[in-house]
């Protein structure tokens, strides 16, 4: 402060150089006027100086507290980055396997080019109009592919989603039979128009704490051995996995808990051949189903207790919970879902190639080779976790989600002969039970069967 006042008094005065004073010779002696306010104390120069210096100090101050409030935040938001970055892991396959990246020119140009040799053999043996417009198609999607090499002035999503349409058109044309419609005249009315309110309701026969299977009556249309039997197929381990199927020759056995025969499809539950997820069907003397921890589907011979496996074909598909049915809460492993119908086997389930969307696949049995296989295979744009469930009838693939605790609806549709999609749908389907596990229709008696959180239920369908 000493020297804050030394600094003041040596100042000048408003910036002005040092004063010069003229005197006068008066008897003898030097006389001048001199005016001593220039030297005075600069007292009101003092205190707005003493206020910017307390002011400052007042800043300091706070910029000092701001540091420290500061240090002791830091750790706080390090935690927070560190828990986002962990919740983030789980989904860091979406980045790095390209989930919803544009699909690269070169993969685009080998997918359109095996869709070209697909089409013309195709429309060599047909020579319909269906096959003479996706081949039109294909040459003015080839046109477009190659300007994309000259300039990118057309948008690859839009490219790859005409690409799906086109091949969903071309497994549509060689995938149902010609007299697959004449067969099933109900199927030519259009899609169903209503389901009844649940005509069975059962308890699990392993107790209702097992929420999780499937259950039905014997799929196929002209099965002799196993024509009026009735299965269940309980997940015994956490939900999610199993080894044995349970089948009643007769409604009224299955109704009464009676006369049942066990089949062991595996020797344990986490055996290659084991079952994982509610997926299972009973067609003819085989049991479809998903294998355990993996791309593949099953085919456990009732007879010869053999089993035969397919791997379902697509990039990254969805196993062990990667893409289970959602939309309310999640079903543990439900990524792949057998089901049948009046054309056969299907497989529904989801991949990465096809963004997580649902994608449909018909399986064919061949008897006297005793080999399964992946005849066609057609992709779609609905998101596969925001499904609760879904079934195959007449070639059409339909889909469910959860309104409330007690209420299912269908709201969308699939059809495998068109490649035509109808989210308009709203069909109410009755439950006693919160989660769905499984919902499979049967063409022999056009009956839908729910495994409902351990209750058995069945439903009528018309059309």
């Amino acid at each position: 402060m000493l020297l804050l006042l030394l600094l003041l008094l040596a100042s000048t005065v408003d910036g002005q150089a040092p004063q010069r004073v003229s005197g006068q010779k008066k008897n003898g002696a030097c006389a001048c006027d001199l005016n001593s306010t220039v030297w005075s104390f600069p007292a009101v120069k003092y205190e707005a100086v003493l206020q910017q210096i307390e002011s400052c100090e007042g800043s300091l101050n706070n910029l000092q507290e701001q540091v420290q409030l500061s240090n002791q935040r830091l750790p706080q938001i390090q935690a927070l980055v560190e828990n986002m970055t962990a919740r983030l892991e789980p989904h860091q396959y979406l980045h790095d396997q390209g989930l919803y990246s544009a699909l690269s020119l070169r993969l685009l140009g080998q997918e359109l080019s095996k869709l070209e040799t697909d089409i013309g053999d195709i429309h060599s043996q047909l020579n319909n109009a269906q096959t003479q417009k996706l081949s039109k198609e294909v040459g003015k999607l080839r046109t477009d592919v190659d300007r994309m090499e000259m300039a990118d002035t057309i948008n690859m999503k839009t490219v790859k989603e005409k690409l799906r349409y086109l091949k969903n058109g071309a497994e549509s044309c060689k995938s149902i039979p010609k007299d697959f419609r004449g067969q099933h005249k109900y199927c030519f009315r259009g899609l169903i128009t209503n389901i009844s309110d649940p005509i069975t309701t059962k308890d699990s026969p392993h107790g209702k704490s097992y929420i999780s299977g499937s259950w039905g009556k014997q799929a196929q249309m002209n099965s002799e051995g196993q024509k009026n039997s009735y299965w269940v197929q309980t997940l015994l381990y956490s939900n999610i996995w199993d080894n044995t199927l349970r089948v009643y020759q007769t409604y009224a056995d299955f109704m009464a808990s009676a006369n049942n025969k066990d089949f062991t499809v595996a020797a344990s539950y986490s055996h290659a051949n084991a079952i994982e997820g509610p997926s299972a069907v009973l067609y003819g003397e085989g049991l479809f189903y998903h294998c355990y921890q993996s791309a593949d589907i099953c085919r456990y011979d009732l007879n010869s207790n053999t089993v035969k496996r397919v791997t379902l074909p697509g990039t990254g598909v969805g196993f062990n919970n990667k893409f289970p049915y959602c939309y309310y809460d999640c079903r543990a492993n439900s990524d792949v879902d057998v089901e049948a119908d009046e054309a056969g086997l299907w497989a529904l389930y989801a991949t990465v190639g096809n963004h997580g969307n649902l994608v449909v696949s018909r399986l064919a049995w061949d008897n006297q080779a005793e080999t399964l296989n992946v005849s066609q295979t057609w992709e779609t744009r609905l998101f596969k976790k925001a499904v609760s469930n879904a079934f195959m009838v007449c070639g059409v693939m339909y889909a469910t989600r959860y309104v409330d605790e007690y209420r299912e609806e269908v709201f969308y549709a699939f059809d495998t002969a068109t490649g035509k999609e109808d989210n308009s749908l709203a069909l109410p389907l009755q439950k006693v039970a919160k989660g769905v596990a499984s919902l499979s229709y049967n063409p022999t008696n056009r009956q839908l069967y729910m495994y409902n959180d351990g209750y058995l239920l069945a439903y009528q369908t018309h059309f």
